[in-house]
């Protein structure tokens, strides 16, 4: 058994065919057959169900691949740390950041890390928070910035800052006279909120629960854009991080951001690595540079608060 012949399987397993996982593996594809055939043998079980039109891993491929894709990580975190010793703030890293973050925050913080880090290439994947875990897990991500708290043991999470979340309303709602909320205030009111996946949606679930809110039953969003402009067409209320909402001030004639007075709803926002990873002294460096978002960007962007009226 070699790195290639785990190669090799790992590349079936993703792609379920065997010419395509050939063609990834820069193979011919009785070469990869052959050697799929050989590794077999040596486990004395079949890893493959293969049939014309489908190729599926069995009990013993599952498990065959799972500890495949570990050694495989391994390995290249031994690469990695190689490259890093020679030069730690060069080469590539590969950085996740979910959909309802990503947009808002790395226009801000981007040229910082390219001036912190002139020669680190990074490599930027958006994706919803589970996908990124997944990533992040399989060695296919370096870091993700997440929403804490995310319960896994294999992984360092170094916090980067709090972002508070507003109530976003259409001007003529009735909570869009107030010129702040408490949480109560929600009470009995319906949330327009995101889809399945989004860790926000989460979030803003709990909200509810705290507040007695309820999540509008006739819709869910997509992105926080189809969000905004549900509220700018008059059909509803929803949550908005700080973030995205400095991008709703433009449209104050069409809807009102109010701030939360008590126990202020927001999100707690991390960087998250394997706890093994080689590049950790330069994913601390590199949380330093996120955690230098400037405060006003956080600073909710809704109705003065009573002493900025004085």
């Amino acid at each position: 058994m070699n790195l290639r012949e785990l190669q090799y399987l790992v590349a079936l397993a993703d792609l379920r065919n065997f010419r395509r996982a050939a063609d990834a593996c820069f193979v011919s594809q009785p070469t990869l057959s052959t050697q799929i055939r050989k590794l077999e043998d040596e486990l004395g079980v079949a890893l493959f169900e293969r049939s014309p039109r489908k190729v599926m891993l069995t009990p013993a491929g599952q498990d065959a691949v799972a500890r495949a894709r570990r050694i495989l990580t391994e390995m290249e975190g031994m690469k990695e740390a190689a490259r890093r010793l020679s030069r730690p703030e060069a080469g590539i890293a590969r950085l996740g950041v979910f959909p309802t973050l990503g947009p808002y925050l790395l226009p801000e913080v981007m040229p910082r890390v390219r001036e912190r880090f002139p020669q680190l290439q990074l490599l930027l994947t958006e994706e919803k928070s589970d996908q990124l875990l997944a990533r992040l897990n399989e060695g296919k991500l370096d870091a993700a910035i997440l929403a804490m708290p995310v319960n896994d043991p294999g992984l360092h999470c170094e916090p980067l800052f709090e972002e508070p979340f507003l109530l976003a309303v259409p001007r003529h709602h009735p909570l869009a006279a107030a010129r702040s909320l408490r949480l109560g205030d929600l009470s009995q009111h319906n949330l327009m909120l995101l889809e399945e996946g989004h860790c926000l949606r989460d979030q803003a679930l709990e909200v509810c629960q705290l507040s007695g809110a309820r999540e509008g039953s006739e819709f869910r969003a997509t992105s926080l854009e189809t969000l905004r402009q549900m509220v700018l067409a008059g059909l509803g209320v929803t949550l908005m991080p700080a973030l995205a909402a400095r991008g709703m001030v433009p449209y104050a004639d069409r809807l009102h951001l109010l701030r939360f007075e008590d126990s202020s709803p927001s999100r707690q926002i991390g960087l998250f690595w394997r706890k093994t990873s080689a590049m950790a002294p330069l994913l601390l460096q590199l949380a330093e540079v996120l955690r230098g978002v400037p405060p006003e960007l956080l600073d909710p962007p809704g109705e003065p608060r009573p002493a900025e009226l004085a």
